[in-house]
């Protein structure tokens, strides 16, 4: 989703946090990302993990939002009102999740919490005092109390230290989600010190239209502590109860989708005078108390060190991170990467419980079966499906397996519809396209064949040709289209999207659609369904029917039509009427320009190179995308006439110079992206890291290879930036070489593949699945004539001979 502006940061840039024979973990400095919009949080997980421990923080002064970003956490807020139990990875909106804020606190309980929801007992902090690693947050609040966070799967631990001479609290602030909540129930039960209860919550993206204003998810928790009750208390609203031991209310969801303060419930307990330390251990599940209690015992039991449950992270996240070992680069180069690899690491998120439990999108509890090991959740298929899926699977076929049948789990409960966006156990309806298709069909093709992939091919085909009415309907629309595939009877009729059909933006619609078509195009032939393959890689080159080559007098564009087959003129939002094409209109598209989506045809580049008039007409259009006409680098924030390297619609471009026999223009740019753009700093990530998929781009890049097909295995090649890379894999190892890579040396003057000399600027599908080794020979000078010819190019799929 679309990235925040930037800002200035009065931060010096952070020291790497080790060298190059540090383990991974240690190379991992979650604060990356954490303003600039990068909408990271910081706390402790693990990889995948259903549990996140981590800071909500108060909005940043002057500001009314319910929380300080849409991952609870912004590195510019200087309070924290709590820990919550729950959040996702760097999305857009105004956030979700953010379930069961705790707070220690050294003041007595004397208003309602609920009554300033944002602010009341925050405490002011510093981020000298706070420390985040992979798997372990920590922070000495201004208040005196000091936070260890840690997390296991579906269960997590805190310390609280509390300081000398002051009252010692733990406020439950069980209905306080980041976005509201309809319900919450808490209880506190003395005799085992225990806090337990449910919030019921959903309205992701809520504020921007009521499609989503609504609850679609409960997650019940249980909180045990290590240290008796010497007192308890309870709120409703604004009424504060000293002595009570349960209370029941949400926060609602407000008239425009965010909360109202005043409303909302909660507990609170006591400790005894003297007392300098609490531990808390923490369970949730999605389906019910008895299971949450059950995730707990099962991986934090009771006596169980904090010190253990937070070592079992740091071994998780060395696993998963270790399953690509690079060595040389800089020290903040190795961090940043280890960095992108770990937030890439951490959806979707396991959803089952540790018996196999799942809450469905039929609000029915199911269970997993057959070979698959987990359910998982949180999905922005917009975003993960064109590289952080491709990622996952690639380095761990099985976690992709589990994804694409938990995508087809989820759709077979929601009545066939495949959504865009899911949220826990809900539809949100949010983006545009059909996104799923291209996701199942990258995972089949990465490896990730251990599903029903029979079922799920037929369930997308025939989404894809048989309009329903949510596929019809205006509801939630232009943001949060209710169907499936908005405007498909249009589609199958005029073979585009046209204006004044459901849809987000009617150009932007069907470039996502011809994805769609080609990634069952692409999965129809592997299953050995030629008829099929044939009829939607067809379907595909409908990208041809928006295409208008008079659009402006420097070359054709990608444009929005009328159902009549006119082309519409564009209006804009500081336009006063509509008015002729101009390639800086962002009518008909989303979250960009027509100068930005006219590069999206990714499965057939020559075809679309072909209608710009040929390849000179579309390089040296590439060349005025990315650089200003002075030579400035122009790939963030400069313009709708340029590339925004902080946002998908615009991250397969680089890429395109390969296809047009200079690839040492991709690797030159690529490489100014990531020296430039990516940073060991909390402005470190360009925009919404939107669940991982912008740090899949780095770890692609990095190596110096993209998957920019969807819905096939290929990589196109770049140049690496280690001197070695190692990506472990069970079909086969890729070994990655290049002992003359460093600063200023982005060239490649010459490639091995397997020991043979390759010309070819891309790699087969064969070689992301059965491994091999890369010989890179890097230069500061661009060898213009290594992989130029026409027969070197990545394939373009294209029905035209």
């Amino acid at each position: 989703m679309r990235a925040f502006q930037p800002i200035a940061l009065a931060a010096a840039l952070i020291p790497a946090l080790a060298g190059a024979t540090s383990a991974p973990a240690d190379l991992v400095n979650p604060l990356i990302g954490t303003t600039n919009g990068g909408n990271v949080f910081p706390g402790a997980v693990v990889p995948f993990g259903m549990f996140q421990f981590t800071p909500e923080a108060s909005p940043l002064p002057g500001k009314k939002a319910p929380i300080a970003a849409p991952g609870g956490y912004e590195y510019r807020a200087d309070a924290i009102r709590g820990f919550a139990f729950t959040n996702v990875e760097g999305w857009g909106c105004a956030g979700g999740s953010g379930d069961v804020p705790v707070m220690p606190i050294t003041e007595e309980v004397t208003t309602s919490p609920s009554s300033d929801f944002r602010h009341a007992y925050a405490s002011k902090f510093t981020h000298a005092n706070e420390t985040a690693r992979a798997g372990h947050y920590q922070v000495k609040l201004d208040n005196g109390v000091t936070a260890d966070l840690t997390a296991a799967l579906h269960s997590g631990a805190g310390r609280f230290a509390f300081p000398a001479g002051k009252p010692a609290n733990v406020l439950v602030r069980a209905s306080d989600s980041e976005v509201g909540s309809e319900n919450a129930t808490v209880s506190v039960d003395k005799a085992n010190h225990r806090i337990s209860g449910s919030v019921t919550s959903g309205n992701f993206c809520g504020y921007i239209d009521k499609a989503d204003r609504h609850s679609y998810y409960t997650v019940h928790y249980v909180i045990e502590f290590d240290q008796p009750f010497a007192s308890t208390g309870t709120w409703k609203d604004t009424t504060v109860t000293k002595g009570g031991t349960k209370s029941e209310g949400g926060s609602g969801y407000g008239d425009k989708g965010f909360p109202k303060e005043g409303l909302g419930s909660g507990a609170w307990v006591g400790f005894a005078p003297g007392t300098k330390e609490v531990n808390v251990r923490v369970g949730i599940s999605y389906v019910s108390a008895a299971n949450a209690q059950a995730n707990l015992d099962a991986e934090v039991p009771k006596g169980t060190p904090f010190e253990t449950v937070r070592d079992k992270a740091v071994v998780a996240w060395n696993k998963q991170l270790s399953r690509i070992d690079v060595e040389g680069g800089t020290p903040d180069q190795r961090t940043v990467f280890y960095t992108a690899l770990y937030h890439a690491s951490m959806t979707p998120n396991v959803f089952s419980d540790t018996n196999g439990e799942y809450m469905g999108f039929d609000q029915k509890v199911h269970k997993v079966s057959g070979t698959q090991k987990a359910q998982y959740a949180n999905f922005s298929g917009w975003d993960v499906y064109r590289s952080q899926l491709p990622m996952v699977t690639w380095l761990d076929p099985k976690t992709g397996s589990d994804i694409a049948q938990s995508l087809y789990n989820q759709a077979q409960q929601n009545n066939g519809v495949w959504d865009r966006w899911t949220h826990n156990n809900g539809a949100t309806h949010v983006m545009n396209g059909d996104p799923a298709a291209p996701s199942i069909a990258g995972i089949y093709a990465f490896g990730g064949t251990d599903f029903d992939v029979k079922g799920a091919f037929a369930s997308l085909v025939h989404a894809a040709d048989h309009p329903t009415a949510l596929d019809t309907s205006m509801d939630g629309c232009p943001v949060e289209c209710v169907g499936q595939r908005p405007g498909l009877d249009q589609w199958l009729k005029l073979h585009y999207i046209p204006v004044g059909a459901p849809s987000w933006g009617p150009a932007a619609d069907t470039l996502e659609l011809v994805a769609a078509e080609f990634a069952l195009s692409a999965l129809s032939d592997r299953l050995g369904d030629k008829a099929t393959s044939e009829r939607f890689l067809d379907r595909a080159q409908y990208w041809r029917n928006l295409f208008d080559p008079k659009a402006t007098p420097e070359g054709g564009y990608i444009r929005n039509r009328n159902a009549d087959g006119s082309w519409a003129k564009v209006k804009d939002d500081d336009d006063k009427e509509a008015h002729d094409f101009v390639p800086s209109t962002g009518d008909g598209f989303v979250e960009g320009s027509a100068a930005q989506y006219v590069w999206m045809v990714p499965f057939n580049v020559h075809g679309l190179f072909n209608a710009m008039g040929g390849m000179d007409k579309a390089t040296k259009r590439l060349d005025n995308y990315f650089y200003q006409p002075d030579g400035a680098f122009a790939v963030t924030k400069s313009g709708p006439l340029h590339a925004e390297l902080d946002n998908e619609p615009s991250i397969g471009g680089p890429w395109l110079y390969n296809y047009a026999g200079q690839p040492w223009k991709t690797q030159e740019l690529v490489r100014r992206v990531l020296d430039t753009i990516w940073v060991n700093a909390p402005n470190g990530i360009p925009g919404n890291d939107d669940l991982g998929e912008m740090s899949s781009w780095y770890v692609f890049a990095a190596l110096g290879i993209y998957p920019n097909i969807p819905g096939r295995a290929e990589f196109i090649v770049g140049s690496p930036i280690f001197t070695k890379a190692t990506i472990h894999r069970e079909g086969g190892d890729v070994t990655i070489l290049a002992p003359k890579a460093g600063a200023g040396k982005p060239y490649v003057n010459a490639l091995k593949v397997d020991g043979k000399p390759s010309e070819r600027s891309w790699l087969p599908e064969s070689f992301a699945l059965k491994g091999g080794t890369l010989e890179f020979d890097l230069s500061d000078k661009p060898n213009k004539a290594w992989a130029a010819k026409a027969k070197d190019a990545p394939p373009s799929f294209d029905t035209k001979k």
